[in-house]
């Protein structure tokens, strides 16, 4: 147990290695741009957008691999595959949009369609492709798992980047992202644009989805946009504070969920930042100061 213990203090003071110290980085970078993306989701109870948008990739990336093939290009290319997965999650965007507005169907329901349409329909396709007698089929699917044990430097600075862009578009948007959330009918009163900043913030969402495909896979991306702002809701009502808390929240499941990786060899790195995340939201929910069990009982 002291080697143990010995051998994460090393990780996590950096001393382990370049190679771990950039995946711990680079996934603590992700887990920030998520949890901040995902907090106006959440906020308005539509979380789940960004799991259709995430599933709908999965057509795109078959449908990329099928084109590139039939034009006689590499069809395990990333740029073919990632511009597969990027149009994909666009149009379960519009999809998901268009249908909410509907009078008779509604958000929920809409987002339920989708999900299930854009899934169904990869599932066939990537059939499909394990059909054909071109080669180089074989793991396709781990674009949908990712593999962050084995990022490199450049995707590491994507992704801080990416976290950048997303803390920024948030700066400079809190207030109407906030009146939106917490008053609908009072942002369009006021003359707030509230589907176009539903709209952003759900774009938003899908592009911290789509970049973190190949490092970390939809199922990983999903529970960092989703789990991370749902923790930080039981630290504040401010959105602000729901913000920070959320982004910090991701960026620490991530980076200790890579360091525990690194010491547990048998260990996955994404299925570990996902414990890590839900047991942080497991002590947000008992211990939170706004909304916590424990607060609720005082």
């Amino acid at each position: 147990m002291d080697a143990v213990l010995a051998q994460l203090f090393a990780v996590v003071t950096f001393q382990a290695g370049f190679n771990t110290t950039v995946v711990m980085l680079g996934a603590a970078a992700l887990g920030c741009a998520a949890g901040a993306a995902g907090t106006f989701a959440m906020l308005r109870r539509r979380a789940l957008v960004s799991d259709a948008v995430a599933h709908g990739t999965l057509p795109g990336i078959a449908a990329a691999f099928l084109v590139a093939a039939l034009l006689g290009r590499s069809p395990r290319e990333a740029g073919w595959l990632m511009a597969g997965a990027g149009i994909a999650a666009l149009v379960s965007l519009l999809a998901i949009e268009w249908l909410g507005r509907r009078p008779r169907v509604g958000h929920d329901t809409a987002t339920a369609v989708v999900l299930a349409a854009g899934f169904g329909l990869g599932l066939a396709l990537m059939s499909v492709v394990q059909t054909l007698a071109i080669g180089r089929q074989a793991g396709l699917e781990s674009l949908l798992f990712g593999s962050a044990a084995g990022m490199l430097p450049g995707e590491a600075q994507m992704m801080a980047g990416l976290a950048l862009l997303v803390l920024v578009v948030i700066a400079l948007l809190l207030k109407e992202f906030s009146a939106v959330a917490f008053d609908p009918d009072f942002a369009a009163t006021v003359g707030l644009p509230v589907a176009r900043l539903d709209a952003l913030v759900a774009l938003v969402c899908a592009v911290v989805v789509v970049a973190a495909l190949p490092i970390a896979g939809f199922v990983l991306a999903i529970a960092l946009v989703v789990i991370p702002p749902a923790a930080a809701r039981f630290w504040s009502d401010r959105a602000g504070t729901v913000v920070a808390v959320a982004a910090a929240v991701g960026a620490v499941s991530a980076f200790t969920g890579a360091a525990l990786s690194a010491v547990l060899k048998d260990t996955p790195t994404g299925p570990a930042i996902v414990l890590v995340a839900a047991l942080l939201f497991t002590l947000s929910l008992t211990f939170g100061r706004a909304r916590g069990l424990l607060r609720k009982s005082t």
